[in-house]
């Protein structure tokens, strides 16, 4: 789909007139377009692909935008699938997190699509229909990729859901990931502060902006990794990470760039393992302290059989509250906030709701 900018149009952040102008396209589907680099700017004077645009950018007048835009993008809703499979760690009236398999998509990406864990939820939960960013995403206050597997937060109410995004937004919920990568030259704890934009030649990635110059080119988005070392294993290492404002593919972006790209992580250009059939990221373990709408709770989920099968075993029971608080400050993690319009309500890897909370275009 292309459309060229009038005039009157001109001045105009570039999501919000894609929004005003695409019958049927909300803001979710909008940011996911801006996200997976759907969304290209060709300017008056030029002629080829343009360059990737980012959401924030402004209109200007005789610029073609060119939109590759699906069909799903504007309609899709999740089906319910009342017997599908669905292991739940904690459920109330208010919420649920459940624990996603690796090879789960967490929501359909097209029309009639089945086997997601959106299908499962608002099959279980009827009353998720209603609640999220969109019908495709019932409930789902974030997502994760395909591959990754771990604990999904999802909304039973629109005050829980409202409540939990905005904590999301403003890093207040404790979300840590389980990852294994080659063991070398990482230090034990650490940080990875590289800022991240959407690939300007593969929309599947996002793309470490290192240089000054792809800083100025591609315009990316602030981005902090924590870490620390868990466990060794010959060759492996298993490696706790956080990424309170994680964006899409964070933690494998980040840990590639470093060159220590996740086991499995063949997008990234992660080595194999014996055994494993996807990248090893697991997201293990979400807290939230409680507010006055939503009381506080805990789940841990136990590394899979795969990477386990690499590793081990570890023992996260011993990682307490307090400990995390002396590594951030160990670390010195007071990064500047983000701006809070560009701000993905979601995980890392998880791959957020495409209007708010990742890291994952999921697939």
């Amino acid at each position: 789909m292309k459309f060229t900018i009038t005039d009157l149009e001109a001045g105009s952040r570039l999501d919000k007139l894609l929004v005003q102008l695409v019958p049927g396209l909300g803001r979710a589907a909008a940011k996911r377009l801006f996200d997976e680099g759907r969304v290209r700017v060709v300017a008056p004077e030029r002629t080829g692909r343009g360059r990737v645009a980012s959401k924030g950018d402004v209109a200007a007048a005789g610029e073609v935008i060119e939109l590759d835009l699906e069909p799903d993008d504007a309609s899709g809703a999740a089906i319910p699938e009342p017997d599908a499979p669905l292991q739940v760690i904690l459920e109330r009236h208010d919420l649920v997190i459940v624990d996603k398999p690796a090879g789960m998509p967490t929501a359909p990406l097209k029309p009639g699509e089945r086997g997601t864990l959106a299908n499962a939820l608002v099959g279980h939960y009827p009353e998720m229909a209603n609640i999220g960013f969109s019908s495709r995403e019932p409930g789902l206050c974030h997502r994760l990729d395909t591959e990754t597997s771990g604990l999904v937060l999802a909304a039973r109410t629109a005050k829980a859901f409202a409540a939990l995004v905005n904590a999301l937004k403003e890093a207040r919920l404790d979300k840590r990931y389980l990852l294994i990568c080659q063991s070398g030259d990482l230090p034990e704890i650490g940080a990875i502060e590289i800022p991240l934009a959407p690939h300007p030649k593969d929309r599947r990635r996002v793309y470490p902006c290192i240089h000054p110059r792809d800083v100025i080119r591609y315009e990316p988005r602030p981005a902090t990794t924590t870490y620390r070392r868990v466990a060794l294993a010959g060759l492996w290492e298993l490696v706790e990470a956080r990424a309170p404002k994680a964006m899409r593919h964070q933690i494998r972006a980040h840990f590639a760039a470093i060159g220590h790209p996740l086991a499995g992580d063949t997008l990234y250009g992660g080595p194999a393992a014996p055994g494993l059939e996807r990248h090893a990221l697991h997201a293990e373990y979400i807290a939230w302290a409680g507010s006055a709408e939503v009381p506080a709770f805990t789940a841990r989920s136990p590394l899979p059989p795969d990477m386990q099968a690499i590793v081990g075993t570890p023992d996260m029971a011993s990682d307490s509250t307090a400990e995390a608080a002396a590594l951030d400050d160990e670390l010195d993690d007071d990064v500047d906030e983000e701006d809070e319009d560009d701000v993905d309500e979601g995980d890392e890897d998880d791959d957020e709701p495409s209007d708010g909370a990742d890291d994952t275009g999921a697939r």
